[in-house]
């Protein structure tokens, strides 16, 4: 990643995750690793000499024989994740399947999870792949892998347990909330193939855009997703749902190229505060920000005008974590779209990737993101400007129990508001959903990978929205001028 004055803002801020179960990330070129005011700050001599001792200990009594290597890699995982839930200290084999992650097609079972109380737990299934077709749910618990219990394992191990030969088997041994006993499930192995943008007229006038996550083709996806859904509809749109339901996130530059799709040139779209300057940025509505590659066109270039005005609806829910919450906010901020659904998941800090080696790396928390306007939604979410819950099926919740960022242990306060996370702030306007029990047999739950089913309460009350708002834009239109 060059450090040249010359090359774009964004090609400084190496592109990499941002998301719940892996962490927001950036990948900020650091000119030290060391913070540069500790200079006068001596070693802890004290605590290092503990360190040895215990060292020295373990190689000298310990029951069986241990490698140091063993010894000093657990000792740096633990020292990391003591910090917050997003840090962590990746493997050669973690910081290899992060780099494969973020370009869409990986091997495993399609599962973002993170770490709680020794379980891993389920941020989010990934669409289309083994644990989505099989019913896996934001907010399980996973307590066996096979035979093996979770309880003791790092997130690396067990993520690496889960992982296999293509075509091979694994169970998992799950604990929902609301369930008598845990729930068992067989799944085979697959290359996992993100399709991260999908699109479709959800009526004649209206599109709707589903983006699961935020990869490195996402932005030029969304503007393919909207110049198709114009020429299907042969006129412009009425209005355009984006659904980010259930995206734990993805690439930052991803996030702020889908905002700039429906923002002015040059909009602020996000920011972030650290320690050191290289963690103080400002990412803008700019291709430079999230364009791949310096001198390429703009991915927006053949894009209709339209777009930046067309009412948008952005539909989320407690799923929707890091990337997304980035872009709900920014359009919410400019009173761009309306915020419609459920609060978010709420993490809203930085991590940095910083390399140790070629083979490993260390995920470090180093800065906080702040919307437009200044809010940080970390422990507090996103708060739908209309809230509208997910629908219920003979009288169960569809959807699973949701952990958020505010029921982690160690994570980050809010630096704006001491109680954040405590309590959701109140929507403008609350829309309760029940769905009579006749549609057991038809929902769209039951055929998970239709795309904006009839049956998607949440998208036809987004939809309803729309059709309000045309309504109330015409009558401005026809009014006699006083």
């Amino acid at each position: 990643m060059s450090s040249s004055s010359k090359k774009p803002k964004l090609q400084k801020i190496a592109l990499l995750l941002a998301g719940a179960g892996l962490g927001v990330a950036l990948s900020l070129s650091f000119n030290a690793v060391a913070d540069k005011d500790a200079g006068g700050n001596p070693l802890p001599v004290e605590e290092l000499r503990a360190f040895s001792t215990v060292f020295g200990l373990i190689k000298q009594s310990y029951v069986e024989p241990v490698e140091d290597k063993k010894l000093i890699t657990e000792a740096i995982k633990g020292m990391v994740s003591g910090l917050d839930p997003h840090s962590s200290y990746l493997d050669a084999d973690a910081f290899k399947d992060m780099q494969i992650q973020t370009q869409g097609e990986f091997g495993g079972l399609g599962i973002e999870v993170s770490m709680e109380d020794g379980l891993v737990r389920v941020v989010s299934p990934i669409e289309d792949t083994p644990a989505y077709r099989a019913g896996v749910k934001a907010g399980d618990f996973i307590a066996k892998i096979d035979e093996t219990p979770v309880q003791g394992m790092s997130l690396n191990d067990a993520v690496t347990k889960m992982r296999g030969k293509i075509g091979t088997s694994v169970t998992l041994t799950m604990l929902r909330k609301g369930e008598g006993k845990p729930i068992v499930i067989s799944l085979k192995r697959a290359v996992i193939k993100v399709q991260s943008v999908k699109s479709k007229l959800a009526e004649p006038g209206y599109g709707y855009i589903r983006v699961a996550q935020f990869q490195e083709h996402t932005t030029e996806n969304v503007a393919q997703a909207l110049e198709a859904l114009y020429k299907e509809n042969k006129a412009p749109l009425k209005g355009v749902v984006l659904d980010l339901r259930n995206d734990p996130g993805g690439l930052l530059n991803g996030a702020v190229g889908v905002s700039a799709a429906f923002l002015p040139k040059d909009t602020l779209v996000v920011y972030t505060e650290g320690r050191t300057p290289d963690s103080k940025i400002r990412l803008t509505a700019s291709k430079e920000n999230y364009l791949r590659e310096s001198g390429k066109d703009d991915y927006f270039k053949n894009t209709p005008k339209e777009v930046k005005t067309v009412p948008l609806v952005i539909l989320v829910n407690g799923g929707s974590a890091s990337a997304s919450e980035i872009v709900a906010g920014a359009l919410q901020d400019h009173k761009r779209a309306i915020v419609v659904g459920t609060q978010t998941f709420g993490k809203a800090s930085v991590q940095t990737i910083m390399p140790i080696d070629n083979k490993t790396a260390l995920k470090l928390t180093t800065a906080r993101y702040f919307t437009p306007l200044g809010r940080s939604i970390q422990l507090k979410g996103i708060t739908p400007d209309i809230e509208v819950e997910e629908a219920t099926l003979n009288g169960k919740e569809q959807s699973a129990f949701r952990i958020r960022e505010a029921d982690l242990g160690h994570r980050l306060d809010n630096p704006n508001e001491k109680d954040a996370g405590k309590a959701a702030s109140e929507p403008k306007a609350i829309i309760k959903a029940q769905k009579p029990k006749t549609v057991a047999s038809e929902t769209a739950e039951e055929n998970p990978r239709e795309l904006a089913s009839k049956n998607d309460y949440q998208l036809q009350q987004a939809l309803n929205i729309l059709k309000v708002q045309q309504i109330l834009q015409n009558k401005a239109v026809a009014a006699p001028a006083k």
